[in-house]
């Protein structure tokens, strides 16, 4: 009975040698490593006026005065 693709993968890695294995260990890091290389990176500054709608109407003044006094208890 044929199983996952994964479990047929582990399968033919638990047959092979310890050397095999750790070749075929380093062979997968160096490819998933270029893949993840290659993924475009993002820039924290692409969150800039994110829930912008949220604080209208707010006073900041008065947001950071109440906010600042629940500090003390």
């Amino acid at each position: 009975m044929p199983g996952t693709p994964y479990e047929n993968a582990k399968r033919t890695v638990e047959a092979l040698g310890p050397a095999e294995q750790l070749r075929l260990i380093a062979e997968l890091t160096s490819r998933l490593s270029g893949e993840l290389n290659r993924r475009s990176r993002r820039s924290l500054l692409e969150l800039k006026g994110l829930g912008k709608d949220i604080w209208q109407g707010v006073d900041v003044a008065d947001y950071l005065s109440r906010e600042r006094s629940s500090w003390n208890g």
